[in-house]
């Protein structure tokens, strides 16, 4: 459940993963978008995302990271000439949907361990959304940045266990190391955690919800969670688009619950750590 360097990995090798039905958004929700020239200008926007997803998976990768560029420079332009303060912000968030795979598919890391990518594209990334929620006057508090409800934090956070081993049953990736052992695994494991699982959450459930919750009201949820799942669209696997749908609203839902990602980022990483790094080895 990762948007950056895997992507391009299973890109590259071609590997294909088991299709399935994508769960339509509920209907109220879409109307609630669709009411307003900014809802209606965010589902355009994610229409092109998903565009240039598909060109980038099924296509031409060069010619999708093109289109991701053209909807990076677009939404950075009407972030900077729009009136409405809801429709800046979430321009701004949104812009880090496209930047994430610019980074991802652009960066010289031909010659670098592919577990090592995270690292590298998770730095830019971090600081960019740092940079926005700063502009955007996010307090530490609006972007989950906080230690609330540990108990129940704890919890979610071993649901990753169980998300890990479902994705790779979809996807059976092939491992990111060579051997299993503790020496093996440990600096991966704190790679996924700290470049996928906190990277992907302060971006997603941090920034970007919080910075759409103003122009999309309650559909910011759902939103955020669609331009989550078809960042996906890589792995090729429609059944993988639905389930990363299905835990991004899961995770949406603790995050509003409460107004922490500190959870979610530890079932994020430990879910990519299960996916990469254990399962491959168990079966």
């Amino acid at each position: 459940m990762a948007v950056g360097p895997s992507y391009w990995g299973l890109v590259r090798a071609g590997r294909q993963a088991a299709a399935g039905a994508v769960s339509s958004p509920a209907i109220s929700e879409v109307r609630a978008i669709w009411a307003s020239p900014t809802g209606r200008a965010a589902l355009g926007y994610l229409a092109a995302i998903t565009a240039a997803e598909l060109m980038t998976a099924l296509a031409d990768a060069r010619l999708g990271v093109l289109m991701h560029a053209l909807i990076l420079a677009t939404l950075l332009l009407r972030a900077g000439f729009v009136a409405s303060s809801g429709d800046r912000e979430l321009s701004l968030a949104l812009s880090l949907a496209p930047l994430i795979r610019i980074l991802s598919m652009s960066m010289p890391l031909e010659d670098v361990a592919l577990t090592y990518w995270y690292a590298v594209v998770a730095v830019p990334l971090v600081v960019a959304a740092a940079v926005i929620a700063r502009i955007l006057n996010l307090s530490r508090l609006a972007v989950g940045l906080s230690l609330r409800s540990m108990p129940f934090q704890l919890l979610v956070a071993c649901t990753g266990f169980g998300f890990g081993f479902i994705e790779y049953l979809i996807l059976r990736p092939d491992p990111l190391i060579d051997t299993f052992s503790w020496t093996a695994v440990w600096l991966p494991a704190l790679i996924l955690l700290v470049g996928t699982g906190f990277t992907e959450e302060f971006v997603f459930r941090g920034v970007m919800q919080e910075a759409a919750r103003e122009a999309l009201g309650k559909a910011a949820i759902l939103y955020v969670s669609v331009v989550f799942a078809v960042l996906h669209v890589g792995y090729q696997s429609v059944t993988d688009v639905a389930f990363v749908f299905v835990i991004a609203l899961f995770f949406a839902w603790v995050v509003v619950r409460t107004r922490s990602i500190f959870g979610v980022t530890l079932s994020h990483g430990i879910t990519n750590a299960t996916l990469f790094l254990v399962a491959p080895f168990l079966w």
